[in-house]
């Protein structure tokens, strides 16, 4: 039976609701958010350090998620289609390919039929990895030729969201109705299991170090963690509400949870499983990103259209972006000179 990790008392969790420190107390960015507005259909190039808008470039209908070539070149944005997972509504068959140097349309991919593509991620091998959830699969793409390379088989339907191994070894996909995970081999193309974790998951994510797996049971206030050497439920993370999303820190001591029913960002210990702060975020939030150097955390509120930017050394809440209702997707591009 697994070990259940109990909820720390209120008095225990430290609940930050403090004012907004001065933006300019946080570290440059030397880089651009690049976000994916799925109410306006477009993609947004954001500078936060500014917090300006620098971009906005139309998509199709509709893109949820975004992901930025390793050059920081191109934003390649799946289109899902004008309704939610389970739901009936239009079937997207492309990937929009967004130039981020001139700000435009550059390509648009075509898979051939309807999946609802929803989210994309590199592999170390360059390959683009893309779920395609009315295929029970993962399209692999290469984006240097915009091809369909393989469909990797899940096993499952309504596999939403992925991670892949640091290695490049293995995929994740967090199946939604079916509640499960699905474990795949990325150089046979191949499904090696699923994992059964509730009646109904949201998102995932993986430790740094590519041994844990967190996703996240819809129907009670809990994350499961699998091992990724045995593909088993080792434990779980009990949680005031339930949780959307999660966001591991790069050092891997903190798991970032968001819970969209509470409008809360909850910072999970990993040493303990246990809840060490509370912070507020904007309605509807969505998606967590971290900057690759560790030290800011932004939180895309769909809702009001904020995007919530916290220090991650002093764990406080700066200024907001203002965007425009509908911010979802999150990625980061980086500057120029770091290309």
């Amino acid at each position: 039976m697994f070990e259940r990790i109990s909820l720390l008392t209120a008095s225990a969790i430290l609940m930050t609701s403090s004012p907004f420190c001065e933006a300019n107390s946080a570290p440059s960015a030397r880089g651009l958010l690049v976000v994916a507005n799925q109410m306006e259909h477009t993609v947004l190039v954001v500078d936060p350090d500014s917090r300006r808008e620098l971009a906005k470039v139309v998509v199709g209908v509709n893109g949820h998620e975004v992901v930025v070539s390793k050059d920081g070149r191109f934003a390649y944005v799946p289109i899902y289609g004008n309704s939610g997972v389970g739901r009936s509504g239009t079937d997207g068959s492309t990937i929009d390919v967004i130039d981020l140097q001139d700000h435009k349309l550059a390509a648009t991919i075509d898979l051939g039929k309807g999946l609802r593509p929803h989210r994309a991620e590199f592999g170390p091998d360059g390959l683009l990895y893309v779920t395609a959830e009315l295929a029970n699969a993962v399209d692999v793409i290469d984006p240097s030729t915009r091809k369909v390379l393989a469909e990797i088989p899940t096993g499952q339907a309504q596999s939403h969201m992925l991670v892949l191994s640091p290695d490049g070894r293995r995929a994740y996909t967090a199946n939604v109705g079916a509640g499960s995970v699905s474990v795949l081999d990325l150089a046979k193309r191949s499904l090696i299991t699923t994992i059964p974790v509730a009646k109904t998951v949201q998102r995932i994510s993986m430790s740094p170090d590519g041994r844990r797996v967190f996703t996240h049971d819809q129907d009670a206030p809990r994350i499961a963690i699998i091992d990724t050497a045995t593909n088993k439920i080792t434990d779980w993370i009990e949680l005031p509400s339930p949780a959307y999303a999660s966001e591991p820190t790069p050092d891997g001591r903190w798991l970032l949870a968001l819970s969209m029913v509470a409008n809360r960002l909850f910072v999970v210990d990993l040493q303990t499983f246990k809840v060490a702060r509370s912070l507020e975020v904007p309605r509807r939030s969505s998606e967590i990103l971290i900057r690759p150097d560790g030290e800011i955390a932004y939180v895309s509120g769909t809702g009001p259209g904020k995007i919530a930017v916290l220090d991650l050394r002093s764990w406080e809440m700066q200024r907001p972006i203002d965007l425009t209702p509908g911010v979802d997707g999150l990625a980061w591009a980086a500057a120029m000179h770091e290309k």
